[in-house]
């Protein structure tokens, strides 16, 4: 019987970025679960502070070169691609000068040029949608963790829900502590509304400006599951996802992780077969 794809949409993963609890999750969770039974794959936007050479990135040419249009200016897509050891799982890295710059300062485009947030996350989503179609590796499960992955469960289920790759992937949305401050630009919306989303679709994001919250309770609305990370996830967002009636997995120890999630995975992907 062939593996459950899961597809890891990640905000950070170590060691491509220093150790932080985000990050080493964002290793830590699928060499996890990456074997027999799960075959992982990891995407997550390659940010200007990445070393290649230490790290050992390599642009994968027959996946760039695609351009991307995002308020109406055209982005292309650079696909880098990197090994995890020791467990060996593909990590690919989402790229572009625009949105993630070779910068001296040690830090992230997501904290350093926060005004770009909005089409950064445009940016990141749209091309890991684009990539695992060109890949032809349709998931059982998609694992968005942290919010600049929080876009994802709404163009999936809006814009590519009737793709064979995703047709019958369950979408889970892992809620995590850290947070950004402020809004997203004015014009968030309206930039959603050029890349062809109707305002039905995007209710939760226009009562006003979009904040942490209104990101992360979006990503809630089109998730079919959620899981708790870390013990210290803001407790509405944990209230929300539970009052949604979406299936929820709670915080669990980390010497009880494995189990736990392989066993929500499979109560997921077995749902989908019955």
């Amino acid at each position: 019987m062939a593996a459950n794809k899961v597809l890891f949409i990640s905000q950070e993963v170590s060691p491509y970025l220093p150790d932080t609890p985000m990050s080493v999750l964002g290793r830590t969770i699928p060499q996890t679960i990456h074997g027999k039974e799960f075959e992982v794959r990891i995407f997550m936007p390659k940010y200007g502070c990445i070393n290649e050479r230490r790290n050992q990135l390599h642009e994968v040419i027959r996946l760039s070169g695609m351009n991307l249009i995002i308020d109406d200016n055209d982005h292309p897509l650079i696909i880098k691609v990197a090994t995890l050891l020791p467990s060996r799982m593909q990590v690919y890295f989402i790229d572009n000068d625009d949105y993630f710059h070779s910068m001296e300062e040690k830090g992230l485009e997501t904290e350093l040029l926060s005004e770009d947030n909005d089409e950064r996350l445009m940016f990141f989503t749209t091309g890991v949608i684009e990539t695992a179609k060109k890949l032809r590796w349709p998931p059982a499960v998609i694992h968005c963790s942290g919010w600049v992955s929080a876009l994802a469960p709404l163009y999936i289920r809006r814009k590519y829900g009737e793709d064979p790759t995703f047709r019958n992937a369950k979408i889970v949305f892992a809620l995590q502590p850290e947070s950004f401050e402020g809004t997203l630009d004015p014009r968030f919306v309206e930039k959603l509304r050029m890349s062809d989303f109707a305002d039905e679709d995007l209710r939760g994001l226009l009562d006003g400006d979009v904040d942490f919250m209104a990101l992360n309770k979006i990503a809630i609305d089109y998730a079919d599951a959620v899981i708790q990370i870390t013990e210290d996830v803001n407790p509405e967002l944990v209230q929300y996802a539970k009052e949604s009636g979406k299936a929820f997995l709670g915080y669990v120890e980390e010497d009880e992780r494995k189990e736990a999630y392989m066993d929500f995975y499979r109560s997921l992907t077995e749902e989908e077969e019955d």
